[in-house]
C-alpha cells in the first residue's frame, strides 16, 4: 500500500437504525488517526442526502435498515456521490459477493467481527480494496433435506435468484445474469417465494434476512 494512501483521512458514513451502532462506531472510528469525520444516518433518505452533502470516503451500511434493505440504499448513496465505496455489513444474515457487487458494494462483513476488525475493513474499502467474508459451508443437501424446515431447503439456483432479488435485480436483469430465460427465472423465484412464505419480492428478502438464508 503506498504511503499516499495510508496516510489518507477518510470520511465515513454509518448508516444504520440501532443508535448503539452509531453511538459504538463513532467512539472507535473517532479514535482513529486516518478518519476525519463520521457521519451518521438512520434512513436511506438521510444516507442519500449525507452522502450528497459530506461525500463520504467510505459508507458502512447494514444490510437491513428498518424496513429498507442495505443493497438498496447502497445504491443511492453510490448515485448521490459515485465516488464513495460502500461496505456491507450484518448481524443476521448474509449476501453473496456476486450480489453485493451487483448493488456496487465494495465489501460485506458480518458483525460477528470484532470491532478492530470491522474498522480494518473500513479502512482497507477506503484504501480502495475489496473485502468480502469467506461464505459459510454450504448446507447439506442430500439425505434428511427433507425434515429442515422449507426455507433451508431452497435449491442452488434459487439462492442465486435470491441473492440477486436481493440485489435489487430484476427478472430480465437476473436471467441476463445467470444466462436463463426470464420464464425459468419467474419459476425459481415463485418456489422460493413459497418456500420463505413471502408474498413478494420485498417481503422475500425481509423473511430472508431474519432467517439468516442469504448467504
Amino acid at each position: 500500500m503506498s504511503t499516499s494512501i495510508a496516510s489518507r483521512r477518510l470520511s465515513v458514513l454509518v448508516v444504520d437504525d440501532h443508535d448503539i451502532v452509531h453511538w459504538g462506531m463513532r467512539l472507535v472510528l473517532v479514535q482513529q488517526d486516518w478518519v476525519e469525520r463520521c457521519v451518521p444516518a438512520t434512513t436511506g433518505d438521510e444516507a442519500e442526502d449525507r452522502a450528497r452533502r459530506y461525500r463520504p470516503n467510505v459508507a458502512l451500511v447494514d444490510l437491513f435498515v428498518g424496513d429498507e434493505s442495505g443493497t438498496d440504499i447502497a445504491r443511492r448513496v453510490r448515485a448521490a456521490h459515485p465516488s464513495t465505496r460502500v461496505l456491507l455489513v450484518s448481524g443476521a444474515g448474509r449476501i453473496s459477493a456476486t450480489a453485493a457487487r451487483a448493488a456496487g458494494a465494495a465489501g460485506f462483513v458480518t458483525k460477528d467481527r470484532s470491532a478492530a476488525e470491522i474498522v480494518e475493513a473500513i479502512r482497507r474499502i477506503g484504501a480502495g480494496e475489496d473485502v468480502f467474508d469467506a461464505p459459510p459451508s454450504p448446507a447439506d443437501g442430500g439425505a434428511g433435506a427433507a425434515g429442515r424446515p422449507a426455507h433451508q431447503r431452497l435449491t442452488g439456483r434459487e439462492h442465486e435468484v435470491l441473492q440477486l432479488v436481493a440485489a435489487g435485480l430484476t427478472n430480465a436483469e437476473i436471467a441476463a445474469e445467470l444466462r436463463l430465460s426470464p420464464n425459468t427465472v419467474k419459476e425459481h423465484a415463485s418456489s422460493m417465494f413459497r418456500k420463505l412464505g413471502a408474498r413478494n419480492r420485498a417481503d422475500a428478502v425481509v423473511r430472508a434476512q431474519r432467517l439468516g438464508v442469504l448467504n
